[in-house]
């Protein structure tokens, strides 16, 4: 009883060629129709549909890792590569790219600490990568663009949206997360056990498949919208039809499965108990890999089904396949209570469920097919006495796959502890590591050693470099801070309360005129003309600083507030003429040199606590621009104790006034070359720290965080350091989604101009983070016209 076409899904072919598991598939470009498969043999192979319309050709094999490859996706093509790329990640912490054609890699991309196990290309030549060391990575052709550090154990899956600058990493920690702009903007919450596959439904529904044996899928709001469950073990990936909502799934379970309008449609046992990953080529056909080395090809087509002959031997294979009852795959099992033979007369109620039966002492496995309308022999059950560790890979470690896990008691009454090997490692190594490890004696190594190497029998693979990789030191991952809601009580233009006071730089201004005109400060009022605008926005050479001051009023406040500090912190009267003249030094009413004396007593000043330093703080601010200020705050002596207090003033819970007054002091340091020095070599401590200002709504503050990113930009312009590049990129987009005021826009606005002005990385990654988009509105602003201009400028540049 043959099916018509379209209902079931059967072998279209079998393919050997992989020596070890089949890790990882993708579906190629080309050639058109074939896909690439990955496996634990090291290598990748390019297979492509041959003319009898049933099988497929290896058409070349491609190496370049040391140890197995566990995954592979396509770069999309571009002007340089017309046919595009393959990338492969691999256990040696490499993620090796090659073109359709070559069996060498074309470049290798390093970085990772552990296992790279997940991949997934977006436009514009970014790919993403996810790996066991807990991080995700951006990669902008040969140069890591961003980490994405925020999930606490592996990251098993990676998968870029639709959407630009959007990004989903699964993992180990049970969580799946939504980063943007390379910043986490939503942790996922739900699946109870390692998150092991993503997949795509559209810009604004994913699918994810977890060791829980369950599906779901979620919107990218955060809400679960279904759990689908079905499979009876891990699930390790998933792959969506083109052009609908329906999926496959693959597993521990040795199986298969079709989903269809959200059901189990369909369910395809294999001779292998590990079916590692799956893909959909365009017509519909279905690739699997598995533990066994075989790849297996299935369709729905009747012209390209498999011979008789060929369904005939892959039953008979499955049908003497030995299932282990341990892996629960079967339920439990009592064999005497099984029915005989004559229990299959009965049909099964759906397709895929399994009875067991006894024969001649022996139990075997069926599943019943709708479409056949019979039960098909799945294979033999072993008694547990028989069950051996073949499978690879099986054991989770801390998150981590490993051949085996050995519980190891040291003396009859300590506790014992896990060791996790794989038979690639050096069974000395391992050994060393784990006593080291567990603080353990050295003089056991001989013993742990003889032990794994008993346990193992002495399996090794081929023979390995020597380049073991420790599996437990292991990053743990930096704590990232969301951003926090820090809720400002001040109201936006005057940080202080009362008019006619001090309000630390009321007035914005900026860099000195660039080609008589200001567009900082609106100087010399320019008129837009219908003539070509000429660009005087970016790229910007000079650091804008903050140099507006009223020496008297700083003083002033600065007396009156030394009148109410406590003992320890008052100064005298001697301290306070010391200030006013580093004060007029720095403003330049002096021709003085600041002395170390003022120097040592402006620090005990800025030390104030943090409701009346304000006015210290505007000192620190003007006199840093001072070189001799700058030397000396800036200098590799002083460097450490100066960034931390301007760092501690940017707590977005803090006065709001201490954040305004260190944003701009941090601005003023690129005055010189020293600050500029520490300032880039601080720039990741200080951007991530700095950015959190963003939470109030504080205009002054809002400008003041834009600078600083443009001076960072100015600096990143002259040398060309990608990474830095990236930071700033992802900064500037995240701060456009609060930031209302127009001359904070206008800041970033040439910030990122600077960043991407000749610089055809920096214009890639910027469109792939979708900042176009979110820029354009700005390009229609009527007032102040120098908005829309440069903005203008910038789009041309995208």
């Amino acid at each position: 009883a043959m099916a018509g076409e379209g209902s079931t899904f059967r072998l279209r072919c079998s393919l050997l060629g992989h020596g070890q598991d089949v890790r990882g598939l993708t579906r190629g470009l080309f050639p058109e129709g074939g896909f690439v498969s990955v496996s634990r043999d090291r290598t990748a192979r390019v297979w492509a549909p041959d003319g009898l319309n049933r099988g497929f050709t290896e058409m070349h094999c491609m190496s370049g890792h040391s140890n197995f490859v566990s995954c592979v996706c396509i770069i999309p093509p571009s002007d340089l590569y017309p046919r595009g790329l393959i990338a492969t990640g691999g256990n040696d912490h490499n993620i090796c790219i090659f073109t359709v054609d070559t069996p060498a890699p074309l470049y290798i991309l390093k970085g990772h600490k552990n296992t790279v196990c997940s991949l997934s290309s977006g436009k514009f030549g970014t790919l993403l990568s996810g790996s066991w060391d807990t991080t995700a990575k951006v990669w902008l052709n040969d140069r890591c663009m961003m980490t994405l550090q925020g999930h606490t154990a592996a990251i098993w899956a990676v998968k870029i949206l639709p959407e630009q600058g959007l990004m989903l990493t699964g993992s180990a920690d049970k969580t799946i997360k939504l980063w943007k702009a390379g910043r986490c903007e939503r942790t996922f919450t739900g699946h109870e056990d390692c998150v092991r596959g993503l997949a795509i439904l559209s810009e604004m529904e994913f699918l994810s498949c977890a060791n829980d044996a369950s599906v779901r899928r979620w919107q990218i709001s955060g809400e679960c919208l279904q759990v689908y469950y079905g499979h009876t073990n891990y699930i390790y990936s998933i792959s969506v039809f083109p052009r609908c909502k329906d999926f496959v799934t693959t597993g521990e379970d040795r199986s298969l499965r079709i989903w269809k309008k959200g059901e189990c449609a369909q369910t395809i046992r294999l001779p292998a108990q590990s079916v590692w990953c799956c893909c959909v080529l365009d017509n519909g056909d279905i690739v699997v890999g598995a533990s066994d080395g075989i790849i297996r090809v299935f369709t729905e087509s009747l012209e390209r089904m498999a011979s008789a002959e060929e369904i005939q031997a892959f039953e008979n294979e499955l049908a003497q396949a030995s299932i282990d009852p341990k892996t629960g795959d079967l339920g439990d099992i009592n064999a005497d209570d099984l029915p005989g033979k004559e229990h299959l007369k009965d049909p099964g109620t759906r397709d895929g469920q399994t009875r067991l039966i006894k024969d001649n002492g022996k139990v075997e496995a069926y599943q019943w097919s709708v479409s056949e309308g019979r039960w098909i022999k799945i294979g033999d059950v072993v008694g547990s006495s028989g069950a051996t560790q073949q499978t690879s890979g099986k054991v989770l470690f801390e998150g981590k796959e490993y051949d085996y896990v050995f519980t190891i008691d040291v003396n009859e009454n300590g506790p014992s502890y896990k060791l996790p090997y794989n038979i690639t490692d050096d069974p000395w190594l391992t050994a060393y590591n784990f006593l080291q490890k567990n603080d353990l004696n050295p003089m056991f190594l001989d013993q742990v050693a003889k032990f794994i190497m008993d346990n193992t029998k002495g399996q090794t693979l081929l023979s390995t470099s020597n380049q073991f990789s420790d599996p437990f030191t292991v990053g743990a991952g930096r704590y990232v801070p969301g951003s926090s809601s820090g809720s400002s009580t001040i109201p936006g233009a005057d940080p202080f309360t009362g008019a006619g006071r001090y309000v630390p730089g009321s007035a914005s201004n900026g860099a000195p005129p660039v080609g008589g005109v200001d567009p900082f400060t609106g100087m010399s009022a320019y008129q837009s003309t219908a003539a070509k605008v000429e660009n005087i926005y970016f790229p910007k050479k000079d650091a804008v600083t903050f140099d507006q001051a009223n020496p008297t009023q700083i003083l002033g406040k600065l007396k009156e507030l030394n009148g109410s500090a406590s003992e320890e912190h008052k100064l005298t009267e001697d301290d306070l003429i010391i200030l006013e003249k580093l004060l007029s030094a720095a403003c330049n009413t002096s021709a003085e040199t600041p002395t170390a004396q003022q120097l040592q007593t402006l620090w005990r000043a800025v030390n104030w606590p943090e409701d009346i330093v304000f006015p210290a703080l505007d000192i620190l601010r003007l006199s840093v621009r001072h070189p001799t200020v700058n030397e000396n705050f800036c200098s590799e002596k002083e460097h450490v104790q100066f960034i931390i207090l301007l760092l501690k003033f940017l707590n977005p819970n803090g006065k709001q006034a201490n954040q305004l007054l260190a944003l701009r002091a941090l601005c003023n340091c690129f005055v010189s070359h020293a600050g500029q020095k520490l300032m880039m070599e601080q720039r990741d401590e200080i951007m991530t720290q700095a950015i959190e200002t963003k939470s109030g709504n504080n205009k002054n503050i809002h400008i003041a965080l834009a600078t600083l990113t443009l001076n960072y930009a100015v600096c990143l312009h002259k040398v060309n350091n990608i990474e830095g590049k990236a930071q700033c990129l992802s900064v500037i987009s995240t701060v456009m989604e609060v930031v209302q005021d127009l001359e904070a826009i206008f800041r970033l606005l040439v910030a990122l101009g600077t960043l991407i002005s000749d610089d055809t990385n920096a214009v890639q990654l910027a469109k792939s983070l979708g900042v176009d988009s979110q820029i354009k509105k700005y390009a229609s602003v009527s007032e102040p016209a120098k908005v829309k201009e440069c903005c203008r400028f910038v789009l041309n540049l995208l």
